[in-house]
């Protein structure tokens, strides 16, 4: 029988899944694998605002990511390449977020646990925060799938068609800030990313429809923090880079099968 602290890991790492992988598919569909990067080193920034004003982590947490989001947002229809402002804003941010969480006095801090996540510390308020977090995001794309999946495949039709992709654009943004910041217990600010791109981008080879790719990906990410935590616990290692490790691994086996498979049939096909 597990114990009650993996019990509550397990729990996390589920509500985490689920929240990530459908915004996944559209930093995936969007090609904004670096813009989530962005935003989840801005997380270390938060905690340090955090810790400062003595207020829940979540919170300076959710405000900075937001922040560094639309601030990215902002500055990209200003001239400003994308890579490169989105290169400048990831390193800049984790930079002064470690500087400043080295200033602050008094105060204890296992930094190596907002870097990489430390998933067996949550305890029973971390675990609300994140399923609350996993339902608010569910519950934006949810109301908003058709103006963002419109948005996402062509701008100008989505315009047409009444949607406004700035609005959208802002709805993923604040979805994508909420993910970071019930995910940083879990996996830590340098993993997050990880987690939004891998089951989405394994989902994607399998997929015919984006509804479907959505469903995937979330089986996915399931399983990948189940199995992560379990082998983690197993083998005395890192849960969250253990995590990432399980859906990396999904993503080689299941390209390389699906390789194989293309080319067998092709063979038969020529038979």
């Amino acid at each position: 029988m597990f114990d009650d602290f993996i019990i509550r890991a397990m729990l996390a790492s589920i509500g985490v899944a689920i929240a990530a992988a459908p915004l996944g598919c559209f930093v995936v569909w969007r090609r904004m694998a670096y813009f989530g990067d962005a935003t989840a080193h801005a997380a270390v920034l938060g905690v340090a605002l955090s810790l400062t004003l003595s207020m829940p982590i979540f919170t300076g947490v959710l405000f900075v990511s937001l922040l560094m989001a639309i601030t990215i947002s902002g500055l990209s229809h200003k001239g400003f390449a994308m890579d490169t402002l989105l290169g400048v804003m990831a390193h800049s941010s984790l930079a002064i977020g470690l500087v400043a969480v080295s200033f602050l006095s008094g105060i204890r801090i296992d930094l190596m646990s907002y870097l990489f996540g430390d998933i067996l510390a949550v305890g029973a308020m971390d675990i609300t925060v994140i399923w609350c977090g996993a339902v608010v995001v569910l519950g934006l794309i949810t109301w908003r799938w058709s103006g963002l999946l419109l948005s996402t495949l062509n701008p100008d039709l989505a315009l047409a068609s009444g949607f406004n992709p700035k609005k959208e654009q802002f709805i993923l943004t604040l979805s994508l800030a909420i993910v970071v910041a019930v995910a940083i217990k879990v996996v830590g600010a340098l993993l997050i990313g990880a987690m939004l791109l891998i089951p989405a981008a394994t989902a994607r080879t399998y997929s015919k429809t984006p509804e479907a790719m959505v469903i995937i990906a979330t089986i996915i990410a399931v399983f990948s923090g189940s199995s992560g935590l379990s082998a983690s616990y197993f083998l005395d290692t890192p849960t969250g880079p253990t995590i990432v490790c399980v859906s990396t691994l999904l993503f080689i086996i299941t390209n390389i099968g699906h390789k194989l498979f293309v080319t067998l049939r092709s063979k038969n096909s020529t038979h």
